[in-house]
């Protein structure tokens, strides 16, 4: 039996607590097995600081995704829920591109993508040239700048934001985004981007533990992948729901739960499948319908 992928994706979509439109999350993320690269490029619908994991696709190679996989994995989701369904596109600096902008320019898709420092952008108005991190040089530390004067960014049109964030050493670093429109939403919407790193962290932990597949083509793995996805949006709604309807997850001070709701929810899975003849608020299974 082959599992049908865009089915999942309808199962997946169905599931969600809002209707849209979505901010939508693209990344991608990789492990290895031996010899065997595994790389996924990963299609997410952020909802309250996390993401659904949509769509997928399994690259056959190392390294970052090209414009064609990147097209056709939005082209997909476009089939199937439609365009409007999109209110944003947010993306890390490895999904950036002339043809990769051209294409979300020409479709009139709303997008908040962080460039490196040192690209190269251009006044059209003096075709002046000079490098993105020279324009936001005088922020400091927590401040942020939207400019609303359009620049060429990879030879497309677009708008530029910038803040000063800290690095993975502590160290602050600047983080300029280009933004088809509204560039003042660009710098809350980008946050949602970190969505789509906890779902790879709760994928590849948390009990799903895609990493420990022994699996090595692509095809099987990309239909494992498929029933992880499933599993993983199951105790996610779950968790959802017990947050609500049972006990709300204690809140840290940092503002992070004190557990994730999609471990939450995996644990009153496991609970109603250990413990079958035990009453609880909660039908875990009603949530694995598509109706």
């Amino acid at each position: 039996m082959v599992l049908d992928l865009d089915a999942v994706a309808g199962y997946l979509k169905s599931s969600l607590p809002s209707d849209g439109p979505y901010t939508l999350t693209m990344d991608r993320t990789n492990w290895k097995f031996g010899e065997v690269n595994i790389n996924a490029l990963v299609l997410g619908i952020a909802y309250d600081h996390m993401s659904f994991p949509i769509l997928f696709r399994l690259l056959p190679k190392r390294g970052n995704s090209n414009c064609k996989e990147r097209i056709n994995i939005m082209q997909r989701f476009i089939r199937l829920f439609g365009r409007d369904s999109i209110k944003c596109l947010v993306a890390d600096r490895e999904f950036v591109g002339n043809e990769w902008f051209k294409w979300l320019n020409d479709n009139a898709i709303q997008y908040h993508i962080r460039i490196r420092d040192n690209f190269w952008v251009e006044d059209p108005r003096t075709n002046r040239k000079i490098r993105a991190q020279h324009i936001f040089a005088n922020l400091k530390h927590g401040e942020e700048r939207v400019l609303y004067r359009i620049y060429r960014v990879c030879g497309e049109l677009c708008y530029l934001s910038g803040a000063v964030i800290k690095d993975k050493t502590g160290k602050p670093e600047p983080q300029i985004l280009v933004s088809f429109c509204r560039p003042e939403e660009s710098l809350p919407a980008y946050k949602e981007r970190w969505t789509i790193k906890t779902m790879f962290k709760g994928l590849k932990s948390s009990g799903f533990n895609i990493k420990d597949t022994h699996m090595v083509h692509i095809n099987l793995i990309e239909q494992l992948f498929g029933v992880v996805i499933i599993a993983y949006t199951w105790a996610y709604c779950v968790g959802i729901a017990a947050n609500i309807k049972v006990k709300a997850v204690r809140v840290l001070n940092n503002g992070r739960r004190a557990i994730s709701l999609v471990k939450y929810g995996l644990n009153f899975i496991a609970d109603a499948l250990l413990n079958p003849f035990r009453p609880s608020k909660i039908n875990v299974f009603v949530f694995l319908s598509c109706t």
